[in-house]
Formats: structure tokens, sequence, C-alpha cells
């Protein structure tokens, strides 16, 4: 097969991108230092800041301070050249975050979307909102990555199985594309969280991991050589359903409540082992689950968590003797109440039923991981096509 030729026009686009993917890692430079991180002298490197400058991808953005000489000008990506938008939507919430190109989110808002059926429409308005208090022109968005609850169909794009969101359905996407443009992407949730998870939580630069995400309901995401594994019907993850010995099977594949690992760890098995270790009253149904983790952590109840993490722990093993991934992260609304202590006490229990032994983890991204990672996976997107285009 022939090679593409190293046209100047083809090299100058590869220095351009290499130049802007330096400048959003490691902020502002100056134009030897970009030359010395891209091998290109400073002549070459300032024929390219001057380049860009033009285009309107890159701005000065002060100096630095030098010696004997003058103030070195520092050279950092135009923020203002794109933005995206990223949205978590739930049963009772949409909420949409508009960011820059450099990943700093310029706004966010939430919509009731109880105020109209239409998901178009709700996400539009969502969108709509974020713009406005960030005082851009809707346009200006060049990706809208959506994070949903669900199963999504990876050949279509489309959500192909919710229960918590009946109205998402086939047929959402393309309404969408034609009101937003073609940069539109309805994602997995949990998939989202692993992406803000390796972009900024506790598997930040991590190529294969898994993140456990438990609470009501049970997800999981799996990374394997840096991509994001969905399998080819867009079920990988579905762990809820995971056979589980002293468990029922699931009674109808279209009730995910009856899943077996749903059984063994989701919200009606935590409240009864509240009830079991007496965190709660038997007639009490007012708190969220992660509450009853949390009270459970604050009062000392070794026992209820060493019950908890080897319920968590049947699925953490049977993740890892099929992937060995080597890095379980515990994320959603349990795995951040429970924390540090209770991943250690499920790595614990995991060691002594698999021969892999992963390490396993409590979440570190701050904030709202479905919003970040649906951020996340917009800004590469949109890079892609801002900075694919510069020549």
């Amino acid at each position: 097969m022939p090679q593409r030729p190293g046209t100047p026009r083809l090299l100058r686009q590869i220095n351009d991108r290499a130049a802007l993917e330096l400048l959003i890692s490691r902020g502002p430079l100056t134009r030897a230092e970009l030359g010395e991180l891209t091998g290109l002298s400073k002549v070459t490197s300032g024929q390219l800041l001057a380049r860009l400058e033009t285009r309107g991808l890159v701005t000065a953005a002060g100096e630095r301070p030098g010696g004997r000489g003058p103030n070195a000008a520092l050279y950092g990506v135009n923020p203002s050249s794109a933005y995206v938008a990223g949205l978590e939507v739930l049963p009772d919430s949409v909420t949409a975050a508009v960011a820059d190109i450099t990943g700093t989110v310029v706004a966010q808002v939430a919509v009731d979307p109880s105020e109209a059926r239409d998901p178009v429409g709700i996400v539009h308005e969502a969108v709509q909102r974020a713009c406005g208090t960030a005082g851009i022109e809707l346009t200006r968005l060049r990706c809208f990555v959506i994070g949903t609850r669900g199963v999504v169909d990876p050949l279509t794009g489309d959500v192909r199985y919710s229960v918590d969101l009946p109205t998402w359905h086939v047929g959402i996407l393309a309404g969408l594309r034609t009101l937003l443009g073609e940069c539109v992407i309805i994602e997995n949730d949990v998939n989202l969280a692993a992406l803000a998870e390796q972009t900024y939580g506790a598997a930040r630069g991590a190529d294969d991991f898994v993140i456990l995400w438990t609470g009501v309901g049970q997800g999981l995401g799996v990374m394997l050589g840096g991509r994001l594994h969905r399998g080819i019907t867009g079920g990988a993850g579905e762990i809820g359903w995971l056979p589980v010995p002293g468990e029922p099977l699931p009674s109808a594949v279209t009730a995910p409540q009856t899943g077996s690992f749903q059984r063994l760890v989701g919200g009606e098995a935590l409240w009864n082992l509240a009830r079991a270790h007496g965190l709660a009253a038997p007639d009490v149904r007012d708190a969220e689950v992660a509450d009853l983790v949390r009270t459970a952590m604050d009062a000392g109840n070794e026992a209820f968590v060493e019950d908890l993490a080897g319920r968590l722990a049947v699925g953490v093993a049977a993740v890892s003797v099929v992937l060995d991934p080597g890095l379980v992260v515990l994320g959603g609304d349990v795995g951040r109440a429970g924390g540090v202590h209770l991943a250690e006490r499920v790595e614990e229990a995991v060691a002594r039923v698999c021969p892999s032994r992963p390490t396993v983890v409590a979440t570190g991204v701050e904030g709202n991981p479905v919003l970040m990672g649906a951020i996340v996976a917009a800004l590469d997107r949109a890079r892609e096509e801002v900075f694919s285009d510069t020549v």
C-alpha cells in the first residue's frame, strides 16, 4: 500500500495538531518551550504560532518572567475557538453543561423534564438555557454528548432499551441531529463515568480498568486498551443481570430489578441489610441507599461494611476472572458513600475468592461524573475536528 507523501501541507497539519495538544495539556507555553517540546526550530515554531493565531485557535496568554532579557510571550489555546455541551438525562432532571475547547465549564443548568414529555424538546431547552447562561450562541457548539441510563446501540447510536426513560426510544437521535446538528451522541451513563474516571479520577491515565457503579441500580463501565468496550449490542456492563449463586434468575428480561446481582446489592437488598444490622427500622424507607452506607460508616458498623463488601466482591470477582482489568473503581452512590474504607474491604474480600486479585479503589471524580464524562467525550470529537483543520 503506497504511503501518503509528506507534503509541506501535511507536515504543517501534523505540527499544528501536536502544538495544540501540548498547549491543552501543558498550558500556556513560550515559543522556545513549544519548539523544545515539539522538536521544531524557533523559527518554525514561531511561524506555527502565527498561523494558529491567525486562525483564531491560539492567543497571547501573558509573559514568562526571564533573566536579564525581556520576558518571553506566552501562548495558549483560545478558549472561545469552540464550545461543546454535555448532558445527563435522569427521570427527574436533565442537566446540561457547556464547556469551552480547553475543557473549562462556563455554564451549567438543570431542567425539569416533567415540563415537557418530548425528549428532543427537553434537550433543546436545556442546551438553550445553558448557552444563554454562558452568553454564547447555540450554533457555536461543535458537539453534544448525552448520558442516559440503559443500553445504547453502538451501530445506530439510538437508545435501544431503557426502563427509567420510556420516552427515549429509537428515532430520538435522528430528531436531535435534525435540530442540533450531526455531532449529537447518546452514550450510556456508566460508560461516561468511566471516561471521567480515566481523565480526572482514580483511573487517571489507566488503559485497562472497570468502574463498578453501585446504587439503586447497578452498572459496569469497561475500559480495555484505552477504549470503552460496549459489546456487539451495547449490553456490555449490564452487571445487574449477572447470575449469582443463591439468588433467583431473572423472571423477565424487561424487569431489571429481578436480575440476580441486582437482588444481591440493589436498593431493596441494602435496606434489608441495614435492618439486619440495626441501622434502619422495619417500617422506615425515607432515606437514600447512600445514606444507609454513610450511617454505617459513621457508626463504625463493621459487620454491615463487611457484609456489603462481600456482596460487591461477587461482582468484582466475576468481572476479574473474565477480564482481569487490574484496577476496579467503585463508583455510583454506594461507592462514593463507602469511600476508601469500603474499597479496601472489597479488595480483601475479592482476594479470598479470585486469583487475579485486582486493586479496588474508590472513585476519585469530584462533582457529577456522568456530566464530566459527557464533556470529555464531546471535547474529544470537537478537538479532532477543530485541531485537524488548521491549514
